[in-house]
């Protein structure tokens, strides 16, 4: 199986500069005019904060698509394929980083699931909206710090670069739309990272009870705090991921049904044509079909 036939997952490195590969982390303006090629749809294994402060377009994250409404913030979570779409004045920062950065000094695993916009509950991504142009003022500020410090090379300061990220999360966290009362209990957090391993793992095609113990929970437990907070079972969830991944690959890839069931570990081709069928009313070929017109 090539890999090109796959949607294309792209690593903290891919948009570093050589001599920062090493880097977990990297803070730029964002622009048309950026020197990195990437292939849309896409994913990253990294989580992503991108700030846009002028220009027009669009950005399809999970399948949702939002309008770019400047000034906004928008945020990724690793696993997410997206695509953008944007107007040649497009301006703004983008802060990519990985999980390990951000959580270096932090004994909480899970503190950065906790932010309402990663993972979300409702597995949507909307944009933040900035209102207030002081608000406007102060995000633009800690994006000019950050690239001003790594403009330093060598004598830049990592802590500096965490604090600054760290202020940039809380900062917009606090100014984030998010239903206050899903996110009051620690429920929230086992919904999230739920939503994290399936985003790791579908392609293994776990069962319920294979999440649970990976989050040393029961079954009954994980299912109906996920019901509780999302309205949909454990089970629901896992499929629409599969029929989301599906999709893609039947829309983006060239690869046979055969080629994509064994890519999301199903060992029996005829379960997993009629697991579909099932799940949208169209076969594979029939769906693909349908959506190349």
């Amino acid at each position: 199986m090539s890999s090109a036939e796959r949607i294309p997952v792209y690593s903290l490195r891919s948009f570093s500069k050589q001599e920062r590969e090493s880097q977990q982390f990297q803070v730029e303006v964002f622009d048309a005019n950026r020197h990195f090629s990437v292939k849309y749809p896409h994913r990253h294994d990294f989580f992503e904060v991108l700030y846009l402060a002028r220009g027009t377009g669009s950005h399809v994250i999970d399948g949702n698509k939002y309008e770019i409404k400047p000034p906004c913030v928008f945020f990724m979570s690793p696993g997410q394929a997206h695509k953008i779409e944007f107007s040649h004045d497009i301006e703004g920062f983008i802060f990519i980083f990985t999980p390990e950065f951000y959580l270096i000094d932090y004994n909480n695993p899970n503190r950065l699931i906790e932010f309402p916009f990663f993972f979300t509950i409702r597995q949507d991504n909307p944009p933040l909206l900035l209102q207030s142009d002081s608000d406007v003022v102060f995000l633009e500020s800690l994006f000019k710090k950050g690239i001003a410090e790594l403009e330093k090379n060598e004598g830049y300061s990592v802590e500096l670069l965490h604090a600054l990220l760290d202020l940039i999360l809380h900062f917009c966290a606090a100014l984030y739309d998010t239903d206050k009362s899903v996110l009051s209990g620690k429920g929230h957090v086992i919904v999230k990272k739920f939503y994290q391993l399936v985003e790791e793992n579908y392609g293994n095609n776990l069962s319920v009870a294979q999440y649970a113990d990976l989050m040393a929970l029961t079954p009954n437990h994980l299912t109906q705090t996920v019901t509780r907070l999302t309205g949909k079972t454990s089970s629901e969830i896992i499929k629409a991921k599969q029929i989301l991944e599906i999709k893609r690959l039947l829309v983006h890839t060239s690869l046979s049904v055969s080629d994509i069931a064994a890519q999301l570990n199903f060992a029996d081709q005829s379960y997993f044509a009629k697991f579909f069928k099932r799940e949208t009313g169209l076969s594979p070929l029939q769906y693909r079909a349908r959506s190349l017109k």
